[in-house]
């Protein structure tokens, strides 16, 4: 039977791919950042084609592996609070299931289920799988769509890697002169990119998203910018 609306994400497997989603856009974003400041401020420095190569790729490769680390170890937590909250509430319906089933009842009047209706509800889903009504309802979890690390730390790397090879080759391929304003450009319009994509994610609005971090790049290009002009004016380094 069709859905009334097929465009929504009714299907299982909804919480990975948003989690996929939201690190690999989280991803191409920090890469974009991260290496384009760091190229930049090199660039102010010197126009030594094997500086700007060498920092550009210990900034990629340095930022891919604790992007995906950190999205490892951050989605492992999740992953294991999820499956403790899982076991406990297993070993709730074993020891006390009439507690459960009133406490089930409880949640679906206060959701604005008449009495009758909320007991009726309850029953019926208890009968039919009562560990995945009361985590439903009383944690928001379904044990079948829990969070992958892999997936994520996975997804964080790649998309690290991607977002960061763009500020790398516009600071490499320009001549001279142009490579600090090409890299500025095209780095402003990714992140107009990445900010639009992320907030349809999310359900935000894009226009703010992207201007947020629009203004934040720029700004961040800029002190890096300057920096290394200062350090490479004044013989520093």
């Amino acid at each position: 039977m069709a859905t009334p609306h097929p465009a929504e994400p009714h299907g299982a497997g909804l919480g990975q791919r948003l989690n996929w989603l939201r690190a690999g856009v989280l991803g191409a974003n920090d890469g974009i950042v991260s290496v384009a400041s760091l190229v930049v401020g090199v660039a102010g420095a010197t126009t030594d084609n094997a500086a700007l190569l060498i920092a550009g790729l210990a900034g990629l490769v340095g930022g891919a592996i604790s992007m995906a680390l950190g999205e490892y170890v951050s989605v492992s937590s999740q992953r294991d609070s999820e499956r403790a909250l899982i076991a406990k509430e297993r070993e709730e319906l074993r020891t006390m299931p009439e507690a459960e089933l009133a406490e089930l009842t409880e949640l679906y009047r206060q959701r604005g289920l008449s009495d009758e209706t909320a007991q009726k509800v309850a029953v019926e889903l208890t009968a039919h799988d009562a560990l995945a009504a009361h985590l439903e309802v009383e944690l928001g979890i379904d044990q079948e769509d829990l969070v992958n690390p892999w997936h994520a730390a996975i997804s964080s790397a790649i998309s690290f890697t991607v977002g960061a090879l763009l500020p790398l080759l516009a600071i490499l391929l320009p001549p001279p002169a142009w490579r600090v304003p090409v890299t500025f450009v095209a780095v402003l319009i990714a992140l107009a990119a990445t900010g639009w994509i992320s907030a349809k994610v999310g359900g935000a609005a894009p226009l703010r998203a992207s201007l947020r971090l629009v203004l934040g790049g720029a700004l961040a290009l800029a002190a890096t910018w300057l920096i290394g002009t200062l350090l490479g004016t004044t013989g520093i380094v």
